[in-house]
């Protein structure tokens, strides 16, 4: 779903282009309503946001592209980012969401409820990467979204790119936050798991990659055919 706003205004600035970005890519009332539950977690209990609008519509794209019919999401995030694969996704597509924390898989099954998304098309798991990720099928997956802090799936990401068919993506969330990424005196685990996870796509020669610089940033590398 997209908006009937027109060109952005010339001359604008970085922010006021990020704001026509995410009004671009227009919510349901579901994924509105999603997000605000989201945001509310993520304040109280420290819970990772949710992607941004514009980041969301171009995990839409990217489904569509593929023509993707199995979706593998890590970290639920209050299921919005998984009504935006979904309304990329094939309609017989079945996205698989897994996440550690209870509370925001049953935040997902409520915006899948919420969206009429029918139960079949959607199959969540409680637990991380390290358990869950050897029961999924290797090369059974158009398409695989990490959200939330790198270091819970960063020592897994042979097994994430392991799942991936040929032509389709690994998409990442978030390697931009503050900067971070691009500042060297910046140390701290996280933000060198992005670099990790960075450097390991990049020089990997299966893959072809880049760096959107949308929302808090997303990091894509697909598979080569």
């Amino acid at each position: 779903m997209t908006s009937a706003a027109g060109p952005p205004p010339s001359g604008g600035s970085p922010t006021s282009a990020a704001d026509y970005a995410d009004s671009f890519a227009t919510e349901s009332p579901a994924q509105a309503a999603a997000r605000q539950r989201a945001l509310t977690s993520a304040s109280a209990f420290g819970t990772p946001a949710p992607v941004e609008p514009a980041v969301g519509a171009t995990l839409a794209v990217l489904a569509a592209s593929s023509d993707a019919r199995s979706v593998v999401s890590i970290g639920s995030g209050g299921g919005v980012a998984g009504l935006w694969l979904l309304q990329g996704m094939r309609t017989d597509g079945v996205l698989t969401s897994l996440d550690a924390d209870p509370a925001e898989l049953r935040a997902a099954r409520r915006a899948f409820t919420e969206a009429g998304i029918p139960s079949g098309r959607t199959r969540l798991i409680f637990g991380t990467p390290g358990e869950v990720l050897p029961r999924l099928s290797p090369g059974g997956y158009d398409l695989v979204s990490c959200a939330g802090p790198p270091l819970e799936y960063s020592a897994h990401l042979d097994g994430l790119l392991g799942l991936i068919r040929r032509g389709g993506s690994l998409v990442c969330h978030g390697l931009l936050a503050e900067a971070r990424i691009a500042d060297r005196s910046a140390r701290d685990p996280q933000t060198v798991a992005w670099r990790e996870i960075a450097r390991t796509l990049r020089e990997d020669e299966t893959l072809t990659c880049a760096v959107l610089p949308i929302g808090t940033g997303l990091l894509v590398a697909t598979k080569r055919t």
